[in-house]
């Protein structure tokens, strides 16, 4: 199952959900030495009893159940200080610099790869397994999930050459509906689990309470302007937008009968710049901090690939122009909503070029 001797030691991310679960049991039934670990990410007392998330609560107690039920050994590890470090901290900052961050990308590249996988290696496991859907090919190399409906490449991107070395993902070549069957044959008690779908430290999707509770007294109320600097009314704080979204702005629509949209946001000023749609049309923008998982150090200057500038997004055929210590794209049609905190992930075909994050421009503040 994996290119390990079952001999090998295999840490296995848990997370109390059905994908980690399956991915656990199925490496223990193939004769691994299996070691269940999961993580306790934040406030353990709100989150007991929550739905939808992950690692916390009743999904530690899920994940220690399907260990017994395996009969592998099982640890939960307090990484809740690491967590909001790592993750919230940068989370509520990048929200009231006026960008849409990505805490899974974050969570993924610092509190799981980075940390649990030096645990891991503590250990003595020849790798670290996680229900990740995606694919680690010889390379080793990070391509998209067979599922593409359950794809996670997206969020992966930051994941190092040397951290792929080192990680496993058994669900990559699966369908989702076969993982559902796999948890139902062995009986796991996690079998008819719901998918987690909000942010884990986010309760029923409300961004801007977290920010508030991170950053007492930062969030501003402010003008929502036109492009020519025009009050159009007011807003309770930037962190409640971001570039592309139309709802909640209860402005109606344009003198012109056109639809408004959400433009710019401009921390400085407290501003949400509104617009019509073909104003959000971009085709160059940059990135920073760029992961490079192609060959050589980085891309050619003019390489093709294809972009995907958010997880619900397809990719678009672009070009590549290393700039500095970044990455400018040039895509071949305008793509609408790019926003700054966001991810630009790179492929060619199924394969994870790499990513970076994108970058405000100046534009965006004027």
């Amino acid at each position: 199952m994996l290119d390990l001797p079952t001999s090998s030691r295999v840490v296995v991310a848990m997370s109390g959900g059905v994908d980690s679960s399956v991915t656990a049991a199925l490496l223990a039934e193939a004769g691994y030495e299996v070691v269940g670990v999961t993580l306790q990410l934040y406030d353990h007392g709100a989150a007991t009893g929550r739905k939808g998330a992950c690692c916390a609560g009743q999904d530690i107690h899920d994940a220690r159940a399907v260990a017994d039920r395996i009969g592998i050994p099982h640890y939960v590890l307090d990484y809740e200080s690491r967590f909001r470090a790592a993750v919230m901290e940068g989370f509520a900052d990048s929200y009231l610099a006026g960008e849409t961050p990505l805490p899974c990308v974050q969570c993924n590249r610092t509190v799981k790869f980075r940390d649990l996988l030096a645990t891991a290696r503590e250990l003595d496991a020849d790798a670290l397994a996680t229900g990740h859907y995606v694919q680690r090919l010889p390379g080793p190399e990070l391509h998209r999930a067979a599922d593409s409906g359950k794809d996670q490449s997206y969020f992966l991107f930051a994941t190092t050459r040397e951290q792929l070395d080192f990680l496993r993902f058994p669900l990559g070549g699966m369908p989702k509906d076969r993982v559902r069957r796999e948890a139902a044959r062995l009986a796991l008690p996690v079998a008819a689990k719901p998918d987690s779908q909000d942010i884990c430290f986010v309760p029923d999707g409300r961004y801007a309470d977290i920010v508030a509770r991170l950053r007492p007294g930062a969030l501003e109320p402010g003008e929502i302007v036109d492009r020519d600097g025009h009050v159009l009314g007011r807003h309770e704080g930037i962190v409640n937008f971001t570039v592309g979204q139309r709802r909640g702005l209860d402005l109606g629509n344009a003198a012109d009968g056109e639809r408004l949209y959400v433009l710019a946001l401009d921390p400085a000023r407290h501003r949400v710049v509104v617009g019509p749609r073909e104003a959000l049309g971009r085709r160059r923008f940059r990135v920073r901090e760029v992961n490079w998982l192609g060959q050589a150090d980085g891309p050619a200057d003019g390489q093709r690939a294809e972009v995907r500038i958010r997880s619900s997004a397809a990719p678009r055929p672009a070009a590549l122009h290393p700039r500095g210590d970044g990455v400018e794209i040039l895509l071949d049609e305008p793509e609408y909503g790019i926003a700054a905190g966001q991810a630009a992930v790179f492929y060619e075909g199924d394969r994870v070029l790499g990513g970076g994050w994108i970058v405000r421009e100046q534009m965006e503040a004027d």
